[in-house]
C-alpha cells in the first residue's frame, strides 16, 4: 500500500507514520517547511515539504496513493481570536479535499482517513454518547468545537456530493511517548513527572486514549472503516488527578497533595479571559478552554471495536510511557550538558 500522512510530524501523525513504516508500507510524509520532524527523522519515508495551502505539493503527495491520512489540526482552543482555528480546521481542510477529489488523485484513492475529534459528538452529562449524537446548535459550543464540527461536516459533504471515500475518526485526548511538540495535555504529564505541579484541578475528567492505540485505529479504519461513517476512539474517562498520580508514580516522584476546587478553577478562567481582552494576549486557562474540559460525558467506542477490530490497551500504560518519555528527555539533556 502507498500511504500519505499529511501532518506526519505532529503527535498523532508521527505515530501513524511510524506504524505504517513498521508494517512495510510505502509511506509519504508531508510536512511544513521548517517543522520540527524529530518524531519521524529516523524513518525511511518519502518526504514532501509543503502545507495544506500548497496545491502543487498536495497533488504531488496524493497522486498514486491508496490511502491518505489527514492529521492536521489547530488545537489552540484558548485563542482570543479564533480566526486561525477556522482557517486551518475548516478552510484548510476544504482545500485538501478539493485536491483529493481531482480525477487523477481520486482514481486510485481507496480511503481518506480524516482525524476529527470526540468534541464533535453531542455529549450530555448523565448519558453515554455514541456516533449518532450530533451537535446541531453550534452557538452553544466554543469556537474551537465549532471549527471541528464544521470540518467534519465538510468531509461528510464531500463524501455525499463528490464521492470521497472518507471516514472520520473522533479521537479523544491522547497520552503517550513521542510528544515532541509538547501538547497541552502532555505538558501536564511532564509537570507531574518532574514533580513541578503545585496542584491538580478537582472535578475535571477527560475521555482519553493512548497515542499508539489512536494511531492503530486510524490504520484499521483505512482497511475496514465504512465510507461516510465516523468512529469514536477513546479508552475511558479519567480524572485529571488520576492522570497526574499515575504519571508521578511512573516517574518515581510524589504526586501533588493540593487540589483546587472547580469553583476556583472557574474564577481563574474568568481572570484569564479578562487578562486576554485587556492585554491582547492569549491565555491558556480561559473560560473557553475550561468549558472544553468541563464538557465531558462518557462515550461509547463499541462501534470502532466491533467494525474495525480495534482493541486499545489500558490507558494507564500509555500515561506511564508518557511520563518515562519526559524523564528520559530530561536525563538525556543533563548528560548532553555534562559532556558538552
Amino acid at each position: 500500500m502507498t500511504a500519505l500522512v499529511i501532518g506526519a510530524n505532529g503527535y498523532l501523525g508521527s505515530h501513524v507514520t511510524r506504524q505504517l513504516v513498521a508494517d512495510g508500507h510505502d509511506v509519504r510524509a508531508m510536512v511544513r517547511a521548517g517543522a520540527k520532524t524529530v518524531g519521524i527523522d529516523d524513518l525511511d519515508v518519502t518526504r514532501i515539504v509543503g502545507d495544506i495551502w500548497d496545491d502543487d505539493a498536495l497533488h504531488e503527495a496524493m497522486l498514486g496513493c491508496d490511502v491518505v491520512y489527514y492529521c492536521v489540526v489547530d488545537t489552540r482552543g484558548w485563542l482570543r481570536d479564533p480566526a486561525p482555528l477556522f482557517r486551518t480546521n475548516v478552510e484548510g481542510t476544504r482545500n485538501v479535499l478539493e485536491v483529493a477529489c481531482r480525477d487523477d488523485v481520486a482514481a486510485g484513492l481507496r480511503r481518506f482517513v480524516f482525524t476529527s475529534s470526540y468534541a464533535t459528538v453531542g455529549r450530555r452529562r448523565g448519558r453515554v454518547a455514541t456516533e449518532e449524537d450530533v451537535i446541531d446548535r453550534l452557538g452553544r459550543v466554543t469556537p474551537y468545537v465549532q471549527s471541528r464540527v464544521r470540518a467534519e461536516n465538510l468531509v461528510m459533504q464531500y463524501v455525499r456530493d463528490r464521492g470521497l471515500p472518507a471516514v472520520a475518526m473522533c479521537v479523544s485526548t491522547t497520552y503517550g511517548a513521542g510528544d515532541w511538540g509538547r501538547t497541552p495535555h502532555g505538558a501536564i504529564i511532564a509537570g507531574a513527572a518532574f514533580g513541578k505541579l503545585p496542584f491538580v484541578m478537582s472535578g475535571v475528567e477527560l475521555e482519553a486514549v493512548g497515542i499508539d492505540d489512536a494511531a492503530t485505529a486510524l490504520i484499521l479504519a483505512a482497511e475496514r472503516g465504512r465510507v461516510g461513517e465516523r468512529y469514536l476512539i477513546s479508552d475511558r474517562m479519567i480524572s485529571n488527578a488520576d492522570v497526574v498520580r499515575i504519571a508521578a508514580e511512573a516517574a518515581g516522584v510524589p504526586p501533588p497533595t493540593r487540589s483546587i476546587p472547580l469553583a476556583l478553577a472557574w474564577a481563574m478562567a474568568v481572570l484569564g479571559s479578562v487578562k486576554a481582552r485587556v492585554t491582547g494576549t492569549d491565555q491558556r486557562l480561559s473560560v473557553d478552554s475550561l468549558r472544553l474540559m468541563r464538557a465531558e460525558a462518557p462515550v461509547d467506542c463499541s462501534k470502532a471495536k466491533r467494525e474495525l477490530g480495534w482493541q486499545p490497551r489500558p490507558l494507564e500504560e500509555s500515561i506511564r510511557e508518557a511520563a518515562r518519555f519526559w524523564v528520559g528527555l530530561r536525563e538525556a539533556k543533563k548528560r548532553s550538558t555534562q559532556t558538552g
